[in-house]
């Protein structure tokens, strides 16, 4: 081993200590960057190369160090189960976000609410049946009616409002998972490009399992990482990235919460054959499909049970007070007369009741086989209030049945939430910068270039005496 190679072996030292160094300082500007993961530079010695031989040398070092990659420290069990603790999260919170708008429009309870209204209505039924022949209480009493009719109104309104703009949402939703999947694929092929070049592709692969975990959370997508370094995304089973290539999905179904019944919102395959569905196994665009999904006497989506259920109540209200009220006889003997309207034309009830009659001497107030000073019909409607199968009792289960799949869906999400954040904490400790030890890191291959530059200088003296000082001994 000549005096030279001493010259190599240090130098291999500098570039490859150089090149941990400069790693070191990717990862401290990095140390804020969302989704980076640390690397580190993977050091390997280098034999001397030489074999057994006649003339081999049993005292032969190495020929230095060498770096042999940059690996990524990332661990692919820990990613996959943020993905997946990640879609079911995203669902969850998707519902209990629904449920929580829906129960601030019911405001229940409340002064502003349908059982407020309820016990008015009820109230100047009784006040009438002190004063059956006061318009001014009769006047109360319609008024009372009519802002019951406009309360149920106002709350199927609410529904369809929050239907229509949870309906764009999942448009939004099906463009995001289309465009982060696109961006997944163009990865893909610049990853792969990279590795069988032999560069090294770590930020693009971070990028990547950004965008990844991103599709777990929109759309509950898994992911097959290839030999390749390319990653597939499955979405229900089926591939929506593969390769450098993307498929795209689609939302169909009614625009309308009324048409959504025999036409449910759903995600298809933007492809031919049309009307490939694609099945949700979870994220926020399942979560949000399941709340645009149609009635199905209670088991379908909360919007539009909830709509059913004031559609159920304004029939309710309607059929109950006008049953007695038909009965009975007005100030003029009229009978026959319905308080309430229903709609015929399609029109959903709870947006087409309203009060029938328009002047107070128009309440039926008592029975006709009975006296003129009668006021039995208004007292029984008045009695409608405690009615076990009466309006109060088919709007209290409603909002009572709301509230505990509120609870739920809450203490579902709750608990979701706690095992992402679980999960996402055990990746950044394995994935995340410590500022303190990169800058011990930092230092310690500060100082081994120091010392491979030490060993430099030596051998240059150690060179410059031999060439230019042998030989002039006593000249």
């Amino acid at each position: 081993m000549s005096t030279f190679s001493g010259l190599s072996t240090a130098l291999s030292s500098l570039i490859t200590q150089r090149q941990a160094l400069e790693v070191a300082g990717q990862n401290l500007a990095n140390i804020n960057t969302p989704g980076y993961t640390r690397q580190r530079v993977d050091m390997q010695s280098v034999s001397a190369g030489q074999g057994a031989t006649m003339f081999s040398q049993g005292n032969q070092v190495g020929n230095g160090v060498q770096a042999v990659g940059v690996a990524r420290l990332g661990d692919i069990f820990m990613d996959a189960r943020v993905r997946t603790t990640s879609s079911s999260a995203a669902y969850l919170a998707a519902r209990t976000d629904a449920f929580k708008r829906l129960e601030s429009t019911i405001a229940e309870p409340g002064a502003n609410g349908i059982s407020a209204d309820l016990d008015k209505l009820w109230a100047s039924w009784s006040d009438v049946v002190n004063s059956p022949t006061s318009d001014a209480v009769g006047a109360v009493l319609l008024e009372n009616s009519a802002a019951v009719q406009r309360s149920i109104s106002t709350g199927y309104t609410a529904v369809v409002t929050q239907w229509d703009q949870t309906r764009s949402k999942a448009e939004s939703l099906v463009s995001d998972v289309n465009s982060a999947a696109a961006s997944v694929a163009l990865l893909n092929e610049q990853i792969q490009q990279i590795t069988v070049s032999g560069g090294n592709a770590n930020e693009l692969i971070d990028q990547r399992n950004v965008l990844t975990t991103a599709l777990s959370s929109l759309a509950g997508a898994t992911v097959r990482l290839q030999p390749n370094g390319t990653a597939d995304v499955n979405i229900g089973g089926n591939p929506i990235v593969s390769g450098s290539s993307a498929q795209k999905l689609k939302l169909v179904g009614s625009r309308e919460m009324v048409g959504a019944t025999g036409n449910e919102v759903r995600v298809e395959w933007d492809r031919t054959p049309a009307g490939t569905p694609a099945p949700l196994e979870g994220g926020q665009l399942a979560g949000v499909l399941s709340v645009l999904a149609p009635a199905s006497g209670g088991a379908g989506g909360m919007l539009a049970e909830a709509a059913e259920s004031y559609n159920v109540l304004a029939t309710k209200l309607a059929t109950s007070v006008n049953t007695l009220h038909s009965a009975g006889a007005d100030r003029a003997g009229t009978t026959g007369v319905d308080f309430y309207s229903l709609p015929t034309d399609g029109t959903p009830a709870a947006l087409g009741l309203r009060v029938a009659i328009t002047s107070p001497s128009q309440i039926a107030v008592r029975n006709p086989a009975n006296g003129a000073n009668d006021t039995s019909v208004a007292d029984a409607i008045g009695q409608l209030g405690a009615s076990k199968d009466g309006p109060d009792t088919v709007w209290s289960t409603f909002v009572v049945s709301t509230g505990v799949k509120a609870k739920a869906a809450l203490q579902s999400a709750t608990v979701a939430e706690a095992a992402r954040q679980t999960a996402e904490g055990l990746q950044l400790a394995q994935t995340s910068v410590d500022q303190d030890e990169e800058s011990i890191n930092m230092l310690s291959f500060q100082r081994a270039y120091q010392g491979a530059a030490r060993v430099m200088t030596a051998v240059d003296e150690m060179l410059d005496q031999l060439i230019n000082r042998t030989g002039v001994v006593g000249r």
